[in-house]
């Protein structure tokens, strides 16, 4: 049998899995994971900016639009909670202990078993949450109640009844990309989110004019695009012969485990996702339009986010694992310490890129149809606020993999905990008199709050063993110090940007973004930072 189709002992060697970090085939192994996962990534990302283009284009930031991003938030919040979230962070590491440990025939009863406890239960909280989608909204939309915008709320309730069932189908494709990742299948589970952003585009265009109520295509869209992604899993599962027979069993020891081990990451490894929610709640209360102002800055927060965080930290993860249970401290911190760095050098000058270059962004992007001038402003103005935190976000996604690989779920609930505090007691004080903005800022900070104690967390715990400031970092703060000054210099004045249509706006943005990149690659070439050197 083919080494990387092997699912019990053997299966770690397998190629593109998580093996040895000390040896150089194995850095540039999570090298070639982490571009794989960056690309299929980036693939997903323009797919989603094409979508959320053409959702500006037809429902701009109106109410409709309003109901539809909380109809889709809700659901997406579950998932990315306890699926992605909770749920991965616990799983990827219990089934890297039975690939490494134990035998083919133990792997796949836990993966049967974990299928059918977690389908079950998704399947009575979805029925739940179709049932009762208005009690919900009036949790989560208490400021539609509030400021007696009852149309907005009942085409809220409409479109929740539609999205809710894709907590169900997309945290079974989580399941599925969380098994196909521990088994060095990357690129598949990167590449999923895609059928999303196409289904709801194809919806926008062919649906829409059939519907009375045209912003219902979105949810429509959504319900059927978690169909898609699942089905799209299901061949490379069968490939591995991982393709699960659901057994529920709560009381086997591995999904015992595995929940133990979700309970406190469920705040521990989604602060930040709760955070973005009680933006959403905040928001209900603010004028029309505040939802969506936030929504598409927030979306342009997620693509370096994705395509760097996030890819990083899926990466790691199951090598992590590994290391711990193979008992290798120097690997495990040389490991964190490896992805802390391309962190740093890719993170900060996304940041510096997303603040001085908000408006012009947010204009290149969404800007057209139904989009007003008011709203590239505010949208602007949120996007900029979420660019101060882009860095801590990014560093929560990797820092936490320390912990949850080494199965320890405690103390990064602690951190969330006091993240949450602050995020809300930010968010009241700031929205009073930066409104939307507020909100985004106080997640920003919050997010480099929790950052923070996460790394002094594992310094504490000597799990990082070099945790003297690093050179890289001063180097990195010069190269994006010299980067935004040129970004500055070279971005024309904002009326005349709006004066071009899309293609032009466009081919003037990659010039700029281009411009950049070379100016911050030659400045950290010019003080000694290679890339490739330090993979190596």
């Amino acid at each position: 049998m083919d080494d990387k189709n092997t699912v019990g002992h053997g299966a770690s060697k397998a190629p593109g899995s998580a093996a040895d970090a000390s040896s150089p085939h194995q850095s540039v192994s999570l090298l070639k994971s982490s571009l794989t996962v960056s690309l299929m990534t980036l693939i997903s990302r323009c797919f989603g900016l094409a979508r959320d283009m053409v959702i500006a284009y037809f429902f701009g930031a109106a109410a409709g639009a309003d109901a539809f991003f909380l109809a889709f938030r809700i659901p997406n919040f579950f998932r990315r909670v306890f699926a992605e979230g909770a749920f991965s962070q616990a799983f990827v590491p219990v089934l890297t202990d039975y690939k490494t440990n134990k035998s083919e025939a133990e792997v796949r009863e836990l993966v049967d078993k974990v299928a059918g406890t977690l389908g079950l239960t998704l399947l009575v909280v979805t029925v739940a949450g179709i049932l009762g989608a208005k009690l919900v909204l009036s949790v989560f939309a208490a400021g539609f109640i509030y400021n007696n915008e009852l149309e907005k709320l009942l085409l809220a309730t409409d479109m929740l009844r539609l999205t809710f069932p894709y907590l169900l189908l997309i945290s079974m494709t989580a399941f599925s990309g969380a098994v196909l990742n521990t088994f060095g299948r990357f690129a598949v589970p990167a590449f999923t989110p895609v059928l999303l952003n196409i289904s709801l585009i194809l919806c926008v265009f062919y649906l829409r004019p059939w519907l009375a109520e045209p912003v219902m295509a979105l949810a429509w869209g959504v319900l059927i695009a978690g169909v898609a992604q699942l089905s799209f899993q299901v061949p490379f599962l069968a490939s591995l012969k991982l393709l699960p027979r659901p057994k529920p069993a709560f009381r086997d020891p591995g999904v015992k485990r595995i929940l133990i081990l979700m309970l406190p990451a469920v705040i521990g490894a989604s602060a930040s996702q709760i955070n973005l929610l009680v933006d959403t709640l905040l928001a209900s209360f603010l004028e029309t339009g505040s939802l969506s102002w936030l929504y598409y800055s927030d979306r342009l927060l997620e693509l370096p986010l994705a395509l760097f965080g996030i890819a990083i930290a899926t990466v790691i993860l199951p090598g992590l694992s590994k290391e711990h249970a193979e008992q290798s401290p120097e690997n495990f911190s040389e490991t964190l310490h490896w992805s802390i760095k391309l962190v740093l050098i890719f993170g900060i000058p996304a940041s510096v890129a997303l603040v001085l270059l908000s408006d012009e962004l947010i204009a290149t992007l969404f800007y057209q149809g139904e989009m007003t001038r008011r709203d590239l402003s505010m949208s602007g103005l949120a996007l900029a606020a979420y660019g101060v935190g882009l860095l801590g976000h990014m560093l929560i996604k990797v820092l936490v993999t320390g912990y949850f690989s080494r199965q320890d779920m405690v103390t990064p609930v602690r951190f969330g905990i006091i993240s949450l505090v602050t995020n809300l007691i930010l968010s009241v004080i700031l929205i009073w008199h930066l409104q939307h903005v507020g909100l985004a800022l106080a997640t920003s900070i919050s997010a480099f709050i929790n950052a923070g104690l996460l790394f002094r967390g594992l310094v504490r715990q000597k799990v990082l063993l070099r945790s003297s400031p690093d050179p890289v970092l001063i180097k990195v703060l010069i190269s994006a110090l010299l980067m935004g000054v040129c970004l500055y210099l070279i971005t024309p004045d904002l009326e005349l940007w709006l004066s071009k249509g899309f293609l032009p706006r466009l081919a003037i943005m990659l010039l700029i973004c281009a411009t950049g990149a070379i100016t911050y690659a030659v400045a950290l070439f010019a003080l000694g930072i290679k890339i490739h050197r330090l993979v190596r």
